[in-house]
């Protein structure tokens, strides 16, 4: 349960693979096929009998896609993963910047006489077809629905999962799942909808205080929903996961099989709400003239979380913070070049398991050390399991699935003496965590709106990082949750209750990596005497405690604020993670928090 899950093709089983699918391509008659990283659900994660685009191309990043073309193949990355990719996919592959170069440029460069382009209807949704066929007009290429073409090729393509659901206790849920459905079939009649589609499986196991376990690292049962004006859901699930909660779910949710979902839409009356960022094609097509566009109806509810989702994610990290600590004084213990990034993993794991509330790890712990510590979503392997030398830092990312929450922390190392430009580097990063700590900001602000407050300091250096600040994280659900980021990208308004991440991070390829991570809620913020009361702004709240590496900071390079905020942090730290961890960890924890 606890195991790495890795799903990897190494590059030289790319070529027959790629062969195979070209020879499917010549007898459909087509130009070319589209291999996302996607499933039915629409959702980030995928399980193992759809990590297709791994399975063609050796790329195990969480997002990209390839687009397979009879003499070319592009797998497309962004930022995150441009280091990731040249050591995962095999020379028959061609890496393409994304979205900096979008599909259809790209298909236009070649396939400049035309072209069919195939794509499973299933795995792409409507605004992803739509903005991909505006940008072809003219070019005489043409996407074409058909059967996918991976699942013909792939002779021993695991199963659908099938894992049993459970009941999500109400006393971590904080509300029935009656009263959810009663408040969501009311938003959407208010919408004039006779009903929602909803397809993300976070959504479903929210609105119905359930959890599952069909995709590794996430809580989450697969199935399809449909939820009615009157608060009535019709659900399609493999009845046998529904065994331990068919008492829980009541009468007013009908379970179906999944194969019954379309024939069921084909008969509803309209209108019917369906969020075209999340919808499958197919999905749509089926609805037809009865659609009305709009936002998955759990998507803002879920983000917002209540009293007792608050309260037991606050729990969750106090006890994760506890078992990140014991790494921390374990790993300060070792000498330099004695262990490897496996063994950080494995004992890193040792200690969270020690805490009965875990289900699992909320994550693939990333722990990158030197040159791979520069690779954002780095996992190790056989092949890629380095030991820790005497300069190099250690990028160490990880979490924990408690029933009460979902944590993911970000801790940067040095083991033994850190190179003078880490440091610097470190400490900019810290800076921009800090500041987006510290942050008071007007309501009704969404995350392209103060996201370069975090990334100002490495600006002043002429310093980046190729991914968003932060991202929205589950109640014991999906550790990436939308809609609320912490990105330039981001328009949706935070509120009160939502959870991200602060993580702001520093990357030089070949050399070493930096990320520092947070969790935080969005609270009301106090006025402060002399402010103005009429103007409603909001704030953090820090979720996470573990301490900061006081050794990877150069003072001088901290404001008197943020030198404040930071040993503020790590009393707070030592308060409240001191009295959960051995009399070792107490004594390492002392000397980590002492003030800057």
């Amino acid at each position: 349960m606890f195991q790495s899950f890795e799903v990897t093709a190494r590059p030289e089983q790319g070529p027959p693979r790629l062969s195979d699918l070209r020879v499917q391509l010549q007898a459909d008659g087509l130009d070319g096929f589209l291999v996302p990283r996607a499933d039915a659900h629409q959702g980030e994660y995928v399980s193992p009998r759809d990590e297709r685009l791994a399975w063609l191309t050796g790329f195990t990043g969480s997002a990209g896609f390839c687009a397979a073309l009879r003499d070319v193949a592009g797998v497309f990355i962004d930022g995150r993963y441009r280091t990731q990719v040249k050591a995962q996919v095999a020379d028959v592959f061609t890496p393409v910047p994304w979205p900096e170069v979008s599909l259809a440029e790209w298909l236009k460069e070649q396939l400049p006489q035309g072209g069919r382009v195939g794509y499973d209807p299933w795995l792409h949704t409507p605004g992803q077809i739509a903005q991909a066929e505006e940008a072809l007009a003219g070019s005489d290429i043409t996407m074409v629905q058909c059967a996918n073409l991976v699942d013909r090729v792939w002779k021993d393509q695991p199963a659908p999962a099938a894992q049993p659901a459970k009941v999500h206790p109400i006393e971590f849920a904080g509300e029935n799942h009656g009263d959810k459905r009663a408040r969501l079939g009311a938003s959407i009649a208010q919408a004039g909808a006779a009903c929602a589609v909803i397809t993300l499986p976070d959504s479903l196991c929210w609105l119905l205080n359930v959890r599952g376990a069909d995709i590794p690292r996430n809580p989450i049962a697969q199935g399809f929903a449909i939820l009615h004006a009157s608060g009535a859901v019709d659900l399609f699930m493999d009845d046998a996961k529904l065994d331990d909660v068919h008492d829980h779910l009541g009468p007013d949710v009908t379970c179906h099989m999944p194969d019954a979902f379309l024939a069921k839409l084909e008969v509803l009356d309209g209108p019917i709400m369906l969020d075209k960022s999340s919808v499958p094609m197919i999905v749509a097509d089926t609805v037809g003239a009865r659609v009305q566009w709009g936002v998955d109806p759990c998507a803002l509810p879920k983000a917002c979380k209540n009293a007792a989702e608050i309260k037991g994610s606050a729990e969750a990290h106090l006890r994760d913070g506890a078992a990140v600590v014991e790494l921390l004084a374990w790993l300060d213990a070792q000498d330099p070049g004695t262990l490897r990034e496996t063994q950080v993993v494995s004992q890193l794991e040792t200690y969270r398991r020690r805490d009965n509330a875990l289900q699992d790890i909320s994550f693939e712990t990333i722990a990158g050390t030197g040159p791979n510590g520069a690779i954002m979503h780095y996992r190790v392997t056989e092949d890629t399991d380095s030991t820790l030398q005497d300069g190099h830092l250690i990028v160490l990312d990880s979490g924990g699935q408690y029933l009460d929450g979902t944590t993911d922390i970000t801790r940067t190392i040095p083991i033994g003496t850190p190179p003078k430009e880490a440091c610097a580097a470190f400490t900019r990063v810290l800076s921009g965590m800090i500041a987006m700590s510290r942050l008071i900001w007007p309501k009704g602000l969404a995350g392209r709106d103060i996201e370069a407050i975090g990334r100002a300091p490495l600006w002043y250096a002429h310093q980046d990082f190729d991914h968003g600040l932060g991202h929205g994280v589950g109640a014991y659900l999906s550790v990436h949750e939308g809609p609320q980021r912490l990105s330039r990208v981001s328009t949706v308004p935070f509120q009160p209750g939502m959870i991200l991440s602060n993580e702001p991070g520093y990357y030089r390829e070949g050399a070493f990596g930096i990320r520092i991570e947070n969790l935080l809620v969005v609270e009301a913020a106090e006025c402060p005497e002399g402010g103005d009361a009429q103007r409603d702004m909001l704030t953090w709240r820090t979720l996470t405690y573990a301490p900061i590496d006081r050794r990877l900071i150069v003072p001088d390079m901290l404001d008197i604020a943020s030198r404040a905020w930071l040993n503020a942090y790590h009393a707070q730290t030592l308060a409240r993670i001191g009295p959960r961890v051995s009399d070792a960890a107490r004594a390492w924890l002392a000397i980590a928090c002492r003030p800057l």
